[in-house]
């Protein structure tokens, strides 16, 4: 991101003056947003060439960086920060806004979440001529969109309703029966505040829209990226005219974002990395886990950039891993070792990460770990595989 820090300190405009009126797409949520822009991405490759951030990077010095790599680019596909919204759709005055779901997030730093609603909210308004790709499935960002003239709702699914239980307009209780959702309380105006019809639904094998149907099969697993998958689809076809068949094969070759759901070979253990960073990632995350895996390690930092807060841990349910090697690290991982005691889980505290992958039987071993946690673990693989390939080379030298 230096390029962009560089760049705005010297001139503060330089990123509506990148951007050069060209269709841009944002994309935001609490979880997602970089899976999401990688395969919305992929999806604009099909017809256009496209700027994007696809390493993460998503506030101002990141989003100009990608803009000054991008510059001959025909499209910008970027996912941005919640927080970020709001200055960003005024420099870009983007085309398309694709909101996938708003849970918890580092309270220390991100605030309330009704709070984020409200900006977002206001963001929609202040851009009306903007489409609106939203998930009809998630209470938060349906208050967002509610009122948009030009919304595509998308039922991508939530997994995680803890953070949605009133109208963040109205204050009243939600009801939920099945997949529909409604406020007990009306609008200030009279309106029922109800789950919008979707245009497009996602199952288990496919999807369907207004542009047909199609099957398709994800290299990246769980329920939360098919739902992904079918956002970015329909901002694609919706919003950039990318034919169907086109943008379910480009999302069907995402098998990577930036190592999340990598597999890295070390020694006689395979070790799965999974990233996650909130109440709702967790939850979700955990869904994923190999229950036949041969050990699992679970990784907590709480640096800045994890979230200093991690109250969160008694939000997310551990209690189901009673048949695996459960090891517990990071640099809070005496935190996480106390929620594991209180879900009766039979664990071990290894606070080095690399020391607990290597204490886990050999076989398949589940790495679920947050944002810090991950990266430094990845950092410590490499450095390892590469050791371990160095020592060969000398043993057989």
């Amino acid at each position: 991101m230096i390029g962009g820090l560089v760049a705005n300190a010297i001139d503060p405009t330089i990123m509506e003056q990148l951007s050069g009126e060209r269709p841009a797409v944002l994309v935001t949520g609490t979880n997602g947003k970089s899976t999401t822009t990688r395969m919305l991405a992929a999806a604009l490759r099909r017809r256009y060439s496209v700027a994007t951030n696809d390493g993460g990077d998503n506030m101002d010095a990141g989003i100009i960086s990608a803009l000054l790599a991008g510059r001959d680019a025909s499209h910008v596909v970027l996912e941005v920060d919640e927080l970020h919204v709001p200055s960003v759709a005024d420099r870009l005055n983007p085309q398309a806004l694709v909101l996938l779901n708003l849970t918890r997030d580092q309270l220390d730093r991100v605030g309330e979440i009704n709070k984020i609603e409200r900006a977002l909210r206001a963001t929609v308004a202040a851009h009306p001529d903007m489409l609106v790709i939203a998930n009809c499935d998630d209470v938060l960002m349906t208050s967002v969109a509610f009122d948009a003239p030009n919304v595509v709702w998308v039922a991508a699914g939530a997994g995680w309703t803890g953070d949605s239980v009133s109208c963040p307009r109205t204050g009243g209780h939600v009801v939920r029966d099945g997949d529909d959702w409604w406020a007990v309380r009306q609008l200030p105006d009279g309106r029922e505040f109800r789950r919008p019809t979707p245009s497009w639904t996602v199952s288990d094998t496919g999807l369907a829209g207004p542009a047909g149907e199609a099957d398709f099969i994800l290299q990246l697993p769980g329920r939360a990226n098919r739902g992904n998958a079918t956002q970015a689809i329909a901002a694609a076809v919706e919003g950039f005219d990318v034919p169907l068949g086109d943008a379910v094969a480009a999302t069907e070759g995402v098998d990577n974002v930036a190592g999340r759901y990598s597999t890295v070979k070390l020694g006689d253990r395979e070790v799965h990395l999974l990233l996650a960073k909130n109440p709702a990632g967790w939850q979700e995350a955990l869904s994923m886990v190999d229950r036949s895996a041969d050990g699992l390690v679970i990784a907590v930092n709480g640096q800045v950039a994890d979230g200093e807060d991690l109250s969160w841990l008694w939000d997310v349910r551990f209690e189901d891993f009673e048949d695996l090697s459960v090891k517990a690290a990071g640099e809070r991982g005496t935190d996480l070792a106390v929620r594991l005691t209180y879900a009766e889980i039979d664990h071990e505290l290894t606070p080095d990460a690399l020391a607990a992958v290597q204490a886990c039987p050999p076989g398949r071993i589940e790495v679920l770990a947050n944002y810090t946690a991950f990266r430094d673990l990845k950092k410590a693989l490499n450095r390892e595989i590469a050791r371990r390939d160095d020592k060969e080379d000398n043993d057989r030298g």
